[in-house]
């Protein structure tokens, strides 16, 4: 090997970045400790930013094109080596090559649940995820603060980084919008676009990034908040409980519950039950009336009086004939459709009068 071919393998000539992945977004050209000869070819590519750095500090940029580097067209690192009439003998320094392209479907999620104040719901705690395109936008910030000499960035070494930045801004932006949890689904485009504008001010900043779209996929609620809403639903599909009473109360008749007052009796018990059992699920309470005062005194002289009298019944007696509570009966002679007479703080029922309800 001559002394030329030696020189010549000691010295870089072209200096470019042929990227052949789809996630990395910086990398430092490996010179193997080779000095870049005067006039030198820098290739760049579409997509891509070239930056030089001497002794740690900023040289000069070049985007897409093909560059000659010689004195004219290197001034901040011909300014920070001290030439000061040009320079014609190899220099040392390190070139970044940073990827400008858009990268997209880079997923983000809370990984704690968001607390909320929803006018449906009081205070609830939700879940959300999705996935957000970005950009570098500033090379030297992205590359100080971010990539620093780490000489093969990636995606993936940014993704948690990136991720707990956005969730923080979109868990105050979501918690300060009051939109309620049930409009969030109907919302999801508009609610990814009204987060631009919060979140790009604060990454361009302090990372270089630009996100050009952040997509919402999905806001959730615990699982027991889903149930109580499912119920909600079935409350509402069922509609007026005396009727569907009555409806449960003719499909098992027709099932062969059995005939006459006591038949029938014994649906209805079985219609109150599952009204029973709705209502406590469904959080309804159907218009239920307070404790009367007394209660127990009154409870005592009701008992009295039903042996005394078995054809005047009580609100507790009827409800244990017909295997409901007794805030069932209560709501039914509040609604008038179970006859009564209030004697004092109590009521009293006749068998003519239940007769009459089961009749209906």
């Amino acid at each position: 090997m001559g002394l030329m071919d030696f020189i010549k393998g000691e010295l870089l000539e072209i200096i470019e970045w042929q990227d052949d992945s789809r996630d990395t977004i910086a990398w430092r050209y490996p010179d193997d400790d080779k000095a870049i000869k005067n006039g030198a070819q820098l290739i760049v590519r579409e997509s891509q930013v070239a930056q030089f750095l001497y002794l740690g500090q900023f040289g000069d940029t070049f985007t897409p094109g093909k560059h000659t580097l010689t004195t004219d067209n290197i001034p901040v690192l011909t300014r920070l080596k001290g030439w000061k009439y040009g320079f014609q003998s190899p220099f040392k320094a390190d070139v970044y090559f940073v990827n400008t392209r858009l990268f997209t479907g880079n997923k983000w999620g809370t990984a704690n649940p968001i607390m909320l104040r929803d006018a449906d719901l009081g205070v609830v705690r939700a879940r959300a995820y999705g996935t957000y395109d970005f950009k570098v936008v500033n090379v030297q910030t992205f590359l100080k603060e971010v990539a620093g000499s780490d000489h093969d960035f990636r995606v993936d070494e940014f993704a948690d980084t990136m991720r707990s930045r956005i969730v923080s801004i979109f868990s105050d932006a979501l918690a300060n919008a009051h939109v309620p949890v049930f409009d969030v689904a109907t919302r999801y485009i508009e609610l990814g676009d009204a987060l631009l504008p919060l979140i790009n001010p604060v990454i361009s900043s302090k990372y270089g990034i630009e996100v050009s779209s952040f997509i919402v996929e999905n806001v959730s609620v615990p699982p027991e908040v889903e149930q109580a809403i499912d119920k909600r639903s079935a409350m509402s599909a069922i509609g007026n409980l005396n009727d569907y009473v009555k409806y449960q109360m003719a499909q098992g008749m027709a099932a062969g519950g059995g005939g006459g007052a006591a038949g029938m009796a014994s649906e209805l018990a079985v219609g109150f039950a599952v009204a029973k059992e709705l209502m406590q699920q469904g959080g309804l309470t159907g218009g239920t009336p307070p404790p009367l005062p007394g209660a127990p005194a009154a409870a005592a002289g009701a008992a009295a009086s039903t042996v005394a009298n078995p054809d005047v019944l009580d609100p507790a007696t009827v409800a244990r004939m017909l295997g409901v509570s007794e805030a069932d009966v209560m709501a039914e002679i509040s609604a008038g459709t179970l006859a009564a007479k209030k004697i004092g703080s109590s009521y009293r029922v006749t068998r003519t009068a239940l007769d009459a309800f089961l009749a209906q």
